[in-house]
């Protein structure tokens, strides 16, 4: 029996990391290597396939099958994640296949061509030997709770789209050091986060305020900052508040934190989500969850909106009916203010934007910036931004 066919073997009987080899490029290996009464034209059909479908994803089949077993949720993953006791017999299996997947990553494209035999041009792809994935994916292990599995080991940021979290392939990268201003209000956002980093009693956030102040992409940067300790985030939009429970508990055994991040929250009165989303933030039993919050802007402090007519209409018990609308935002246990800027403080954005974009040598830079605020109906620090942009454009 040639190595080829006992690795072809090996494949077959996996338990631990049998999803793998449902992989489009793990198929096309076991496909490739079988060779047992195959043409010649066959062989270098499936070596072609092989190859073809590996390189859409990398050109290192050592580095594309580690990727894979570091996303790979498998029962041992799942147990380490629980903290629940691992039996021997589980962690042999875990330590047999690793070996066998190793072995499997080092075979190169001149094993596969010397078995076919035959000298024509095929491409080869790369291998790496050094690489130990017993070792690798112990230290793996050891860090699950801030490097994670499954999709959230490669990603940050996610969307909760019809009940499937999604991840966000060119999310935004800001980070905390390119804010300019609003530095107390931050600071009360990055305690809060850090202490629920650290398991520490956290508080459900709302941040409102004016447009364009930074409310939004405060939460983006926070969560760039702190990705590395295990901090993820998943917006969730408004439509789909329903089923913020369900995601919740999708969650709730997942060794990482994870901010649902709702963006531009308002409601019309009698909306049924305003019930569901009371219930989320305080008063059930989903939200005891520890390894969620939830973070939310509006650019309203009181998130139901209401005219003149609701509180001078029929209503007999009206106070109570206002008390009921006000209470959504009151569920937040941090309510965090960003309102526009005053003169000195926009232009002190400005300037700072001037620094980071290197945007030097501008006359009168402070009456072109007030004139563009002005033409853009007010001071904010997303104005900010775009003015110094259009300067950077211009240069």
């Amino acid at each position: 029996m040639s190595s080829l066919e006992e690795i072809n073997i090996k494949a077959r009987s996996f338990v631990v990391f049998k999803q793998l080899f449902q992989d489009d490029v793990m198929k096309a290996f076991t496909e490739m290597i079988d060779f047992k009464e195959k043409s010649l034209g066959d062989k270098i059909q499936n070596y072609s396939n092989f190859a073809s479908e590996l390189f859409k994803r990398n050109e290192n089949f050592t580095d594309y099958i580690w990727q894979l077993i570091i996303k790979d949720e498998n029962l041992y993953v799942h147990k380490i994640a629980k903290k629940e006791e691992v039996s021997d017999m589980l962690k042999e299996c875990v330590r047999h296949e690793l070996e066998a997947l190793q072995e499997i990553s080092k075979i190169s494209s001149k094993d596969i061509k010397k078995e076919i035999g035959y000298d024509i041009f095929l491409p080869e792809w790369e291998v790496n030997l050094e690489y130990n994935f017993n070792e690798m994916y112990k230290d793996r292990m050891d860090n699950l709770f801030t490097l994670g599995y499954g999709i959230y080991c490669n990603n940050i940021m996610f969307t909760y789209n019809n009940g499937e979290i999604i991840p966000v392939k060119n999310p935004d990268n800001i980070r905390l050091e390119n804010h300019i201003g609003y530095e107390r209000q931050r600071k009360r956002i990055i305690d809060n986060t850090y202490a629920f980093l650290k398991n520490k009693p956290a508080s459900n956030v709302l941040l409102y305020g004016d447009a364009g102040t930074g409310k939004s992409s405060t939460v983006k940067a926070i969560v760039n900052e702190y990705a590395c300790r295990g901090l993820r985030m998943i917006e969730v939009r408004k439509g789909d508040l329903l089923k913020i429970p369900e995601l919740i508990d999708n969650l709730a055994n997942n060794p990482l934190k994870f901010i649902i991040f709702i963006d531009d929250l308002s409601f019309a009165k009698n909306n049924e989500e305003i019930g569901a989303l009371k219930a989320i933030l305080e008063g059930s039993v989903t939200t005891k969850t520890p390894n969620v919050v939830i973070y939310a802007t509006s650019n309203r402090r009181h998130l139901v909106q209401e005219s003149f007519s609701d509180r001078n209409g029929d209503d007999i018990h009206i106070n109570e009916t206002i008390q009921e609308q006000i209470s959504l935002s009151d569920r937040f246990g941090l309510a965090i203010c960003f309102s526009k800027p005053d003169k000195k403080e926009y232009l002190d954005i400005v300037h700072g934007l001037l620094k980071e974009y290197k945007v030097n040598n501008i006359e009168n830079v402070d009456i072109l910036a007030e004139r563009h605020a002005l033409e853009r109906g007010g001071r904010s620090g997303r104005t900010a931004r775009q003015f110094v942009e259009q300067l950077k454009s211009m240069e």
